[in-house]
Parts: structure tokens; C-alpha cells; sequence
């Protein structure tokens, strides 16, 4: 598919805009305080019915752990995720932006995975300036494109937590039960969403004119279906590997029972805050039993994963600096 033609202007980028408040600046960083005091409290509890500290609970726990078994796991399945996340950066970009190979997709998502060690939002900003200087496309558009995969992403996963939910409702926490229904609610959502945008609601709007939506304004109803396809099997690998993963923490689970958790934890994941603490504090809800084996399941899955595809983008720093300075 061709480029749209209201393109605008190649220097139409963002404008720079104001430093956030101190408090939303210092609110990521207080979530991640408030989530590791209350896993120290779970930890210390369960380490003090054993006749021990937290410490060396938390120490105990990571020592029996096969970590040639975890990185056998753990590298192949980053690696997997890195290359589908480019396929869709790739597909949504030659649909709503401009023509680009697959293989030049490949440094302009590695090197932002480098500050998604930050959040994961701020890393998907970095692209949105990448493709503006290395290929002129108008900064509010690319933006556009990035919302549009976080839209996705957000349906991608609600759909297989339903099904997660919906196969073994019977093993899932009652809290589970009421996915059905906010994914009823979101289907009614999307079908408005997708009306609005194709002009059958409110055909005299001008909202859906601005270019921070133009991907929405240019989506067909299928193409959302496609990148939830093509993200799917992110998710499906990341079942197993996550599964398996845990079973060597000394932690046994199933895997219809990981595919309803994952798409909730995931969810967790994208709050903002370093560590993903939100995501480790999940983990020790859904399996209240075993607050230290989750804490330390959850601190070196999700940190190892962020921290692994950093490493990925190192090695296209050079390109992507090259491509940028290049090409402004």
C-alpha cells in the first residue's frame, strides 16, 4: 500500500513540548517504592514462618534455580519477540506512513528498545523522531502509527486473556470472571471507534481530521485484525516460555492458566515505573502462596527481557545514528 497522500511538510514534527510537573515526574517512582514495600512485607512473611530472613529466603530461592535451563529459555524467546515487534512496526508503517524494507525496520526498533528500559511508550516516541529524520515523514503521523499499535496491542491481549479465561474459567480467581465482560464492553467500544473513524458517526467531526489521528482516519476494520494476528505469537511463545520458566522456580502452572495471567500481567507491565515493579506485584497476587518464589520469578523475567532487548539495540546504535544524521 502507498503512502497517504496527505502527507504533510518532511520538518512537520512535533513540537518540543513543556517538562512534565514534578509530581507526574515522581509518580512512576513512588508506585515502584509502594510495590516493593508491599513485596517485602508478602516476603518477609513467608521467610519468617520458615525461621528466616528475607534476604536469605530470596537467596535460597535463586540458588535453586537451573540458570543454564532459564537463559535457554529466555534468549531464544527475546529474540523471537524482537523480530515479530518489527513485523508489525514494519506492516503499520508501510500502511499509514511511508515505504520501508523490513531490514531497516529492524535499527529503528532495536536501538528504541534501549529506552524502553525507561517505558515501554517513550521507546515507541523515539520511533515516531527516528523515521521523521531518516525519512521525512511528518512526526504527528508516525505518532499516529505508534497509537495505533498500542491501541492494537491492548485488543491483542484482552482477546487472548478472554480466551485464556474462557477455556479454564474453572481455574482462574473470580476477579478473572469478569473479563468476559470488559471485553463485551471494549467490542462495543471498537465497533463505535471504528464507525467514527469511517465517517458513519458524526460525519460533520473534525477530530478525526487532526494527524495524531491519521492511521485511525486511514484503518480499515481488518487491518486491526491483522496486527493482533501477527502479534499472537509473541504471545503464545511467551505462554510456554513462561511456563516453563516458572516451573523452574519451583512454581507449577499450567498453560491455559498462563495464557489467561500473561495478557494481565503484560498489562502491568506498561505501567510506568522502573523495574516493572507493577508486573513483579502481580505475579505475588495471582500466586499468593509463593510471594518469594514470584518475587524473584518476576524481578529476573521481566527485567532480564527489557534489559536483553537493550542489548539487541546496542548492536543497531551505530546504524540508527547513522541513518539519522545522515539523512536530516
Amino acid at each position: 500500500m502507498t503512502a497517504p497522500a496527505d502527507r504533510q511538510a518532511p520538518d512537520a514534527a512535533p513540537t518540543a513540548r513543556p517538562r512534565a510537573p514534578l509530581w507526574q515526574r515522581a509518580l512512576p517512582w513512588l508506585i515502584t517504592i509502594a510495590c516493593f514495600g508491599y513485596l517485602y512485607s508478602r516476603v518477609d512473611a513467608q521467610a519468617a514462618r520458615q525461621g528466616q530472613t528475607a534476604a536469605a529466603f530470596l537467596l535460597a530461592v535463586f540458588s535453586r534455580v537451573s540458570w543454564g535451563k532459564w537463559l535457554a529459555l529466555m534468549v531464544p524467546y527475546s529474540a523471537l519477540f524482537f523480530l515479530i515487534d518489527s513485523v508489525v512496526v514494519w506492516r503499520v508503517v508501510n500502511w499509514f506512513n511511508t515505504r520501508i524494507r523490513y531490514v531497516d525496520i529492524l535499527p529503528i526498533r532495536g536501538s528504541t528498545y534501549i529506552l524502553s528500559i525507561i517505558n515501554e511508550q517513550v521507546g515507541k516516541g523515539a520511533m515516531a523522531l527516528y523515521l521523521n529524520r531518516r525519512d521525512g515523514v511528518p512526526g504527528w503521523q508516525v505518532g499516529s502509527s505508534m497509537l495505533f499499535i498500542m491501541f492494537c496491542e491492548f485488543l491483542y491481549l484482552l482477546s487472548w486473556a478472554l480466551i485464556g479465561v474462557l477455556v479454564g474459567w474453572d481455574d482462574f480467581p473470580p476477579v478473572f470472571h469478569s473479563i468476559p465482560w470488559i471485553a463485551l464492553g471494549v467490542a462495543l467500544f471498537c465497533v463505535v471507534w471504528i464507525a467514527y473513524f469511517r465517517g458513519a458517526i458524526a460525519p460533520s467531526s473534525t477530530l478525526r481530521d487532526r494527524q495524531i489521528l491519521h492511521a485511525f482516519r486511514q484503518a480499515a476494520p481488518w487491518q486491526y485484525g491483522v496486527i493482533i494476528l501477527l502479534r499472537s505469537p509473541a504471545l503464545l511463545s511467551a505462554v510456554v516460555v513462561y511456563t516453563l520458566a516458572l516451573h523452574l522456580f519451583g512454581v507449577e502452572v499450567g498453560y491455559l492458566e498462563m495464557l489467561g495471567y500473561l495478557p494481565v500481567i503484560f498489562f502491568g507491565a506498561a505501567t510506568p515505573g522502573p523495574m516493572r515493579s507493577v508486573a513483579i506485584l502481580m505475579w505475588v497476587t495471582l500466586f499468593p502462596g509463593h510471594a518469594a518464589e514470584m518475587t524473584a520469578f518476576g524481578l529476573v523475567q521481566h527485567n532480564f527481557f527489557i534489559f536483553f532487548n537493550a542489548a539487541i539495540g546496542l548492536l543497531f546504535l551505530r546504524r540508527a545514528n547513522r541513518d539519522v544524521l545522515g539523512r536530516r
